[in-house]
């Protein structure tokens, strides 16, 4: 089956600032965001609001080691997948969070997800519509007089 995959490649540097880098995701999973952490255990239970770098900051003063390099993300990849990516390619905390209605939830029960089901599921969550939904056949004004 052919399918045409959304494809995007990140670039990560020391001087990126973190809301660049949140803001070219989102062009691409407009449904879902990261959020940088200062959590180096990279334990899932020990993320906390506290610890969420401002989007102002630039991603070398979180992790003064980081070299540049590039993310690649397709929307297949799983959540879980890309965020062991940021920890293994950089050694940087990120969460994805997806949003719902006026909020964003934590996607942790739902890491297996792609980003795809993820930005999908956000959509319908927080507009009522689902992206698969064909429109309907009928058109309400068709008898209208113009």
């Amino acid at each position: 089956m052919f399918t045409n995959l959304m494809n995007m490649k990140l670039h990560i540097a020391p001087n990126s600032l973190i809301s660049d880098i949140q803001k070219e995701f989102n062009k691409a999973f407009p449904f879902l965001k990261i959020e940088f952490f200062n959590n180096k255990s990279f334990s899932r239970t020990e993320f906390s609001a506290q610890q969420i770098i401002a989007a102002n900051r630039r991603i070398g003063d979180t992790q003064l080691a980081i070299k540049d390099g590039d993310i690649q993300i397709n929307e297949e990849m799983k959540v879980i997948e890309l965020e062991r990516l940021f920890k293994e390619k950089f050694k940087l905390a990120v969460q994805v969070f997806r949003k719902s209605g006026n909020l964003w939830l934590e996607t942790t029960m739902t890491d297996n997800w792609t980003l795809s089901q993820q930005n999908n599921h956000g959509r319908e969550i927080s507009t009522g519509k689902n992206i698969n939904t064909q429109p309907d056949d009928y058109d309400l004004n068709r008898d209208a007089e113009h």
